[in-house]
């Protein structure tokens, strides 16, 4: 999970503006997709490429280190990568953009968005080539398999590289969802999106001579010009000599897009757009959806002298806003205000369990005037899970609250995530960690997932209410989601919820994951294959 942009200033450009202004234009608006640093590689003729930091990411500003240190560096293109927390390296956070070659007309620099689902294969075959890899992370076992393909089919034989055709190999041969952007020691850019196009990559050729990319096409607001996505199995390529840009298939059939679910509700800034609706839009709508299901619930719960909505910092404002407004046309009246405020950025999703538990404690406080005696209902977009609810539920009983009630703006999680949320196996989801504990007839119902019946549904709200400390728990029912996200069915991946995977690797890995969670019951023979 994060984010990455790039900036090439054109030949034919008058703008006064650099390539480093263009960045810090568009990395303040990806920063719900990373909130740890920013890396940036840029070059320039006859400098090569340098690297920096962009410090203070936040939704305001950025500032990048070699901007004020050097400024007769002037490059013409820039990539950078706005990176999230994980378990891979020692600080916290995968550092990019990595590069190899240092120095040298062979030298390639990569930002990465996205993960590999078959990166241990990938990994072994390396090895057993005789390649060395100085890390454990994707992006640089990507950049690994592109410097092999320059190295067989060209550099050795003193050829200009095909980025076309390396990239074709690169994408037979991967599984999973990648958005990348690939600078060379010529001042080449690559932009790259995967045959599977989970990840999105978004473009713009600006009215004053930039071409920009960027994860999402919020980070192109206030700028003149005309976007496009990168097609899913497709590449753009920046000539860095002449400037010019073609665009380039290199899958061996059309694909089309099939966002994740998670940029709708979760990842995206909201005002990122998908078919044309912004995700504000979406989160808005179903909080309104909510707000029906959870005055039922509360109809028949006993008075408060108070009911608060509140929402989940950062994302879950727009979910509590619909939410809000639905609630006085059920009879339910209630107060809009934020009782849950953050001590810093960075998202708990990511980490080991220990990483995330001290986070998670670190992170959370009650905002506000008291809460004492009140009914609270906290909108959140998922629940995955748990820590983090129970966590929040139990700070806010603990300040006096009468009852926490939640509700979320999806069905149950119940599906892993390889494709770079860090979401790795079944037994750490709230859902299964249910699902264990529930009698055999249930259990086997709920493996109908998305299409489980209703009063199966209710069984699991209730449990999982009751491992949380929350007064209830209300799932947004997976026909809603459907008909609430943008487009078409076929154009998003709801994996997270139906348990089918977007790609062969994932679908493999998933069920020998789901197989080895119900070895040891005596209905495991009632598990799909």
């Amino acid at each position: 999970m994060s984010g990455v942009a790039a900036a090439f200033l054109c030949s034919s450009s008058n703008s006064r503006a650099t390539v480093y202004d263009r960045l810090k234009h568009m990395l303040p608006k990806l920063a719900l997709r990373g909130q740890a640093e920013i890396g940036v590689a840029a070059f320039m003729n006859k400098e090569g490429i340098r690297y920096a930091r962009a410090l203070e990411p936040s939704c305001d500003s950025v500032r990048i280190e070699y901007d004020e240190q050097d400024p007769k560096f002037r490059p013409h293109v820039a990539i950078a990568h706005i990176r999230s927390r994980c378990r891979e390296t020692s600080d916290g956070g995968e550092v990019q953009p990595i590069h190899h070659n240092a120095g040298t007309s062979r030298h390639l620099a990569i930002s990465l968005d996205g993960a590999l689902v078959n990166a241990r294969e990938l990994r072994e075959e390396l090895l057993a080539q005789g390649y060395r890899l100085g890390g454990n992370t994707d992006a640089e076992l990507l950049l690994k398999w592109i410097e092999r393909s320059c190295e067989r089919d060209y550099w050795r034989h003193g050829l200009p590289v095909s980025y076309e055709n390396v990239l074709r190999d690169v994408d037979d041969r991967i599984d999973g969802a990648i958005s990348a952007l690939l600078l060379d020691g010529e001042g080449t850019l690559v932009a790259y999106r995967n045959r599977c196009g989970l990840r999105p990559l978004e473009t713009m050729q600006t009215d004053d001579g930039f071409l920009l990319f960027a994860s999402e096409n919020c980070a192109f607001a206030g700028l003149e010009g005309k976007t496009q996505q990168v097609l899913p199995g497709h590449i753009k390529y920046v000539d860095g000599k002449t400037g010019g840009c073609v665009d380039r298939s290199v899958s061996n059939r059309r694909h089309k897009a099939k966002l994740c679910a998670y940029e709708s509700l979760y990842l995206g800034n909201p005002k990122t757009s998908v078919e044309g609706r912004s995700h504000f839009e979406t989160r808005y709508n179903i909080g309104v959806a909510l707000g029906g299901l959870v005055a039922q619930r509360l109809q028949g719960e006993p008075d408060s002298p108070l009911t608060i909505v509140s929402s989940m910092p950062h994302t879950g404002g727009p979910y509590a806003d619909g939410l809000f407004a639905s609630l006085a046309e059920y009879g339910l009246f209630a107060q809009r205000r934020e009782v849950v405020a953050t001590q810093f950025l960075q998202r708990t999703l990511i980490g080991t369990p220990s990483q995330r538990k001290s986070r998670i404690a670190q992170k959370y406080r009650v905002s506000g005037p008291s809460v004492a005696k009140s009914t609270i209902i906290i909108a959140d977009e998922a629940l995955i899970r748990g820590d983090t609810s129970q966590a929040v539920t139990n700070m806010l009983l603990a300040a006096g609250a009468k009852a926490v009630h939640w509700a979320i703006g999806s069905p149950p999680i119940l599906a892993p995530n390889y494709y770079g949320m860090g979401i790795d196996t079944l037994d750490e989801l709230a859902f299964w960690r249910i699902w264990k504990r529930l009698p055999p007839e249930q259990r086997t119902q709920s493996l109908r997932f998305h299409k489980m019946e209703p009063q199966v549904l209710k069984i699991i709200e209730s449990r999982i209410a009751t491992s949380i400390n929350a007064a209830t728990i209300t799932y947004l029912p997976f026909p809603l989601l459907v008909s609430l996200l943008p487009g078409s069915q076929d154009g998003v991946d709801l994996s997270p919820f139906t348990f089918e995977m977007p790609t062969p690797a994932g679908q493999r890995r998933a069920n020998e994951n789901l197989h080895e969670l119900v070895a040891d019951l005596p209905y495991s023979e009632s598990i799909p294959a």
